[in-house]
């Protein structure tokens, strides 16, 4: 018997994250889900008059893909699969995986290759289709993030079908602040980081881009960022975990870069010359997500959080960097992660993770659940 809750979420992303319409051509990217689940978003697409194409994969294959792709592979896949996003309106991929590290043997020149050459895919996915991209719950996923199956498939569904609508009319107050922003000082135990991001505007992520969601990012001036970062949260990277990752910036970029595997993480910031500039700067704030799981769709998002990350920027608000990279690192403000502060142009606007304005307290944990 299909669990219900497929159903729900199913139309959660059909009806409210992509607004499916009748005439509607939807490309489902599903990797490593069950049939069942792909089933309902069919389903979910046909009920709203949409056309389905799906797509099915495995990481394992995506793995042998990568290992041994070059530029005459590599090209020949981006002209098909970019011939084939020019045709849908809308784009859900849905990706799940039993091991969270199955690329960490491809070869880093070939990770690179093949993410340079496929990035006009996802740009042109982001820029002009209606998408949305979320995980699904695995026994890996459950156990990096320290819990039993069950628990996690429950906190997953909770998470991945909570009251979105509600969540976006609170966050109107910080994406305004946000827009109107200069200064930003971010303080936490190794932390004392200042950038601006004056003019650059503010990003809305209520549940229509990602799932789950909770986050309004900006991104800073390209080269405004001075100081120190140190991200408490392990971080996953083209399969390898990173721990302890500490960013130095002077004028704007990473001139020094630690972590648990400095020289991986060094690697992967001279992809190019946007990787060590900044392309994102974010709160999150959902209610549901307490603790990191190495999947940053769950992580960015976490209460009390925030992320910065090196390499390209979203058009919605671009400082101009360009980079195959896009890594967001996450920092927990909350008390028991150090706990920490963040300034907008001399205010204090959220300390040890709560928000303290009082139009923005709507976005606390005991406002959102």
């Amino acid at each position: 018997m299909t669990d219900p809750r497929y159903a729900k979420l199913a139309g959660l992303l059909v009806d409210y994250s992509t607004k499916i319409t009748r005439g509607d051509v939807v490309l489902l990217d599903m990797i490593d889900v069950p049939d069942e689940f792909s089933v309902e978003l069919l389903r979910a697409v046909r009920k709203a008059g949409g056309t389905a194409l799906i797509e099915v994969r495995h990481t394992r294959i995506t793995r042998e893909i990568i290992r041994g792709t070059d530029e005459a592979h590599a090209g020949l896949v981006r002209s098909l699969e970019m011939a084939r996003m020019k045709k849908v309106q809308a784009y859900i991929a849905v990706r799940g995986s039993l091991n969270a590290n199955e690329a960490s043997d491809v070869p880093s020149d070939r990770m690179q290759l093949y993410s340079k050459t496929m990035r006009p895919v996802i740009d042109h996915r982001v820029k002009k289709t209606r998408w949305c991209v979320l995980r699904w719950p695995t026994p890996s996923m459950a156990q990096a993030a320290g819990m039993s199956t069950e628990a996690f498939e429950n906190l997953y569904f909770d998470v991945c079908t909570m009251d979105y609508r509600k969540m976006a009319r609170a966050m109107e107050p910080l994406h305004r602040r946000m827009e109107n922003a200069d200064r930003v000082h971010l303080k936490s135990p190794g932390t004392d980081l200042k950038f601006s991001i004056k003019g650059i505007g503010a990003k809305m992520c209520k549940g229509d881009r990602n799932i789950p969601d909770g986050e309004v990012f900006s991104c800073p001036v390209r080269n405004s960022i001075e100081g120190t970062i140190q991200f408490n949260t392990p971080t996953l990277y083209s399969g390898t975990r990173f721990d302890g990752v500490r960013l130095v910036f002077r004028q704007g970029k990473v001139v020094e870069a630690t972590s648990s595997n400095t020289a991986r993480l060094n690697e992967i910031l001279d992809t190019d010359a946007g990787a060590r500039y900044t392309g994102e700067f974010s709160l999150g704030f959902n209610p549901y997500i307490q603790n990191p799981m190495c999947d940053i769709l769950f992580d960015e998002k976490i209460a009390g959080s925030l992320h910065l990350t090196p390499g390209q920027a979203y058009e919605d608000c671009d400082n101009g960097n360009r980079s195959a990279v896009h890594w967001d690192m996450v920092l927990i403000q909350r008390p028991e992660w150090g706990g920490g502060e963040i300034w907008f142009d001399d205010e204090l606007i959220r300390k040890d993770g709560l928000f303290l304005p009082p139009d923005l307290r709507g976005l606390n944990p005991d406002k959102l659940r």
